[in-house]
């Protein structure tokens, strides 16, 4: 059963349409499989040690794969990977099996996908984690970095997907 929204969590919602966020396909493979969900709730911890935080709903499936497989890579998408972004939001039917199957991917050294043409792509284990209400926060230390200057990024505002382009 689906609950009704409080007028509080109504214009929380309608607040954070106005914060405008990169958009990112957080990936994973190990005991558990290979998973991904695009997520734009990802955040710089620390550079000390290199940290990311990526938060994720505990009710989707992505969840507990993350929580157990561990490594996991966030690939930051370029302004052109808007399709990709819909794929690992479940809105084109695509299983993972066929997600994955596309030849846009190259493999960390844990065997995690990185989407080759990503505007950056970051690798690195969840080392912490903490809940608040529906979403885990990840705490996510880095092993490997890099990112393209020559790529624009993809941007969600206002609930839609937005193209930036390079200065």
């Amino acid at each position: 059963m689906v609950s009704e929204l409080t007028p509080a969590q109504h214009s929380f919602r309608a607040a954070m349409a106005s914060l405008s966020a990169a958009v990112n396909i957080v990936t994973t493979n190990g005991p558990r499989g290979e998973a991904g969900v695009t997520v734009s709730a990802v955040s710089s911890v620390t550079d000390s040690p290199p940290t990311l935080l990526v938060c994720v709903n505990r009710s989707s499936y992505t969840h507990d794969v993350f929580q157990h497989n561990r490594h996991v890579a966030i690939n930051v998408l370029a302004s052109d990977q808007e399709e990709i972004a819909w794929h690992f939001a479940g809105r084109t039917g695509l299983s993972f099996e066929e997600r994955f199957a596309l030849p846009i991917w190259d493999r960390d050294h844990n065997g995690v996908p990185l989407l080759k043409e990503a505007a950056a792509r970051v690798s690195g284990t969840i080392v912490d984690e903490t809940s608040r209400g529906s979403h885990s926060v990840f705490f996510v230390e880095v092993d490997a970095a890099e990112s393209r200057d020559d790529r624009g990024g993809l941007a969600y505002f206002q609930r839609n997907f937005h193209a930036l382009s390079v200065a």
